[in-house]
């Protein structure tokens, strides 16, 4: 008796969660800082959550570390659905693999609730830049051995990191020059004092369409809608495909019932017309994967992602 009582409490109690939630505010933390992509995506997923919940999502920006302490913040918060993340491949995959003695585990520290959205990156170039296409710029490339310069937004940024796996991959040397941010290698381009960047579509298709920087190749598997006249990188004859994702986690002792009804909720968000059409208008696509598939997808990431950062020895120090 007491043994079949102390079943039905575990069961009550698992079940209370699911039942109850939620019962006050969402906290959704953004490791990074106000204004930003991820920071305006998080506050468009908190409208959208809070109005099926029936509860407010508040948004916490907590950056630092390059998205660490907002990261670690919530590894560590308790395991009760009050206390979300707005992660991506940033913190999840690219932290994993770059930073030594990181703080968190994604895989064991996180469960998802669901995947957002992924963008596709552009490799652009100076608009005064002789070659045309990406065959051409390489052979160029290689022609200039140490001439040529590619820009990031900082070591560790995706921008560095990609960028530097696809030169190096395709045997170029190329002088990598970090800035602050995305928008300052922007306008060093724009003034023809750096050569080349891989950044995301939606931050550069604009001083694309004006004929500004001239775009070489996309890194989605297929052409984007927003530049259609830009061939992936496959087209051009290199094997280099991947795009910048976005997702929402909660810390991975949450209970399984918080967890479904989030996941049921986010899901939902994404059969949204109007949540859709705002990300493809940004250059993206709405990411649906199945609950069922999402930690597969994440190990995915991880295991693609460090084996090529470890082969071409992508560094941050």
């Amino acid at each position: 008796m007491r043994t079949i009582l102390c079943i039905l409490a575990l069961l009550y109690a698992t079940a209370v969660p699911a039942q109850d939630y939620p019962a006050r505010p969402i906290k959704l933390v953004v490791p990074i800082g106000a204004g930003g992509g991820t920071d305006i995506l998080a506050r468009h997923m908190a409208q959208k959550i809070g109005e099926r919940v029936k509860q407010g999502v508040v948004v916490e920006n907590r950056p630092g570390a390059g998205t660490i302490l907002g990261t670690e913040y919530v590894a560590r918060a308790a395991p009760d659905g009050y206390t979300l993340l707005m992660g991506g491949i940033f913190n999840m995959v690219m932290n994993k693999a770059l930073v030594r003695n990181l703080p968190y585990e994604p895989l064991r520290d996180f469960v998802p609730l669901g995947y957002i959205s992924a963008y596709p990156f552009t490799l652009v170039a100076r608009g005064d830049l002789p070659p045309a296409t990406l065959r051409e710029f390489i052979a160029y490339a290689k022609e200039r051995p140490g001439k040529l310069t590619y820009g990031s937004a900082g070591l560790g940024t995706l921008q560095h990191t990609w960028g530097t796996i696809l030169v190096k991959s395709l045997g170029l040397d190329l002088v990598h020059v970090p800035f602050k941010a995305a928008p300052a290698v922007h306008q060093e381009m724009l003034a023809g004092r750096v050569d080349l960047m891989l950044d995301n579509l939606s931050a550069v298709k604009h001083h694309v369409q004006s004929g500004r920087l001239k775009a070489y190749a996309v890194s989605s598997a297929a052409r984007s809608p927003e530049l259609e006249s830009v061939p992936t990188f496959k087209e051009g004859g290199v094997d280099f495909e991947g795009e910048s994702w976005f997702a929402m986690f909660a810390p991975a002792a949450t209970p399984a019932p918080v967890v479904g009804a989030l996941r049921s909720t986010i899901a939902e968000i994404l059969r949204d017309p109007d949540f859709s059409s705002r990300i493809e208008k940004d250059g993206g696509r709405v990411l649906a994967i199945p609950p069922a598939a999402q930690a597969k997808f994440l190990q995915d990431e991880i295991e693609r992602w460090g084996t090529l950062v470890t082969r071409y020895g992508v560094g941050v120090d």
